[in-house]
């Protein structure tokens, strides 16, 4: 269940992106009017503009500041590194202990 939300989240990001990207919206005189298509884009896109990824310029117009996005984008990549980096550290220490047998 947790795998399927995932990537739907995912789809969302790369939805918004989509239509930004496609719309050349990286400048507040090109901004575009956006409408999320449902739950999961309204969530991703409140949650752009909360951190200045998509930044509004009046009349429900918006555009994406690629440097921030960029920005975040890396910062999502550190979390996951960081994260496989430690399990693996935990998984390796538990088969040093003895915790975990080691096929041989």
């Amino acid at each position: 269940m947790a795998s399927a939300a995932a990537a739907l989240i995912a789809r969302a990001r790369r939805e918004i992106q989509h239509q930004f990207f496609e719309a050349d919206a990286v400048r507040p005189d090109r901004a575009i009017g956006f409408v999320p298509a449902n739950g999961f884009e309204r969530r991703i896109f409140d949650r752009y503009q909360q951190r200045g990824i998509v930044r509004e310029v009046g009349d429900d117009k918006y555009w994406m500041d690629v440097v921030a996005y960029d920005v975040d984008l890396r910062r999502r990549h550190r979390l996951v590194r960081n994260l496989l980096l430690a399990i693996i550290l935990v998984l390796v220490v538990a088969m040093m202990a003895g915790a975990i047998p080691i096929p041989r």
